[in-house]
């Protein structure tokens, strides 16, 4: 998609997003056989429900179809949020990704896997997970340090809280 259809469609479909309670994470057209796809994805700090995204969908077709955006050909319009191993890139996905295990690569070399405490605007406090008996460590990443950072999928998490108020 170029640069400039990409802004067009960010331009027009952002503020109908926002109206939504949602915030737009990404636009992408990819061309599948002679028809298009529009994939938008969106979320929120509480995440985004079966019901907001038919809303959002709606308004953003009803829209889509009262403009040339997308052109004269035929296109999908998809609309979904960002999923489960989610890359962050923003300081409102660090934010949303409090609690939760992610994957850092580091500036100085290295991977990191740690779960992310609390985030502040220089950077994450993570806790470190222990390993072969060892206690978790805490560690502060500041965001100059983070290369790429992406939430891990938990499938068998022991949730401490729960376990020390037994």
């Amino acid at each position: 998609m170029s640069t400039t259809q990409s802004e067009r469609l960010r331009e027009l479909l952002e503020p109908l997003v926002s109206s939504q309670g949602l915030d737009l994470e990404e636009i992408e057209v990819d061309s599948v056989g002679r028809k298009r796809v529009l994939r938008v994805v969106v979320d929120s700090d509480t995440g985004a429900d079966l019901d907001q995204i038919a809303d959002v969908s709606r308004a953003l077709s009803a829209k889509l179809d009262e403009t040339d955006a997308m052109g004269q050909g035929g296109y999908t319009l998809e609309v979904g949020t960002p999923g489960a191993e989610r890359l962050l890139t923003e300081h409102r996905h660090y934010v949303r990704a409090t609690d939760r295990l992610v994957k850092f690569q580091l500036a100085e070399g290295g991977e990191l896997v740690a779960r992310i405490l609390k985030v502040d605007d220089d950077g994450v406090d993570t806790e470190v997970p222990g390993v072969k008996g060892r206690k978790a460590t805490a560690r502060r990443l500041a965001f100059d340090d983070i290369v790429r950072a992406r939430v891990q999928v938990e499938f068998s998490r022991k949730d401490n809280k729960k376990e020390e108020e037994a």
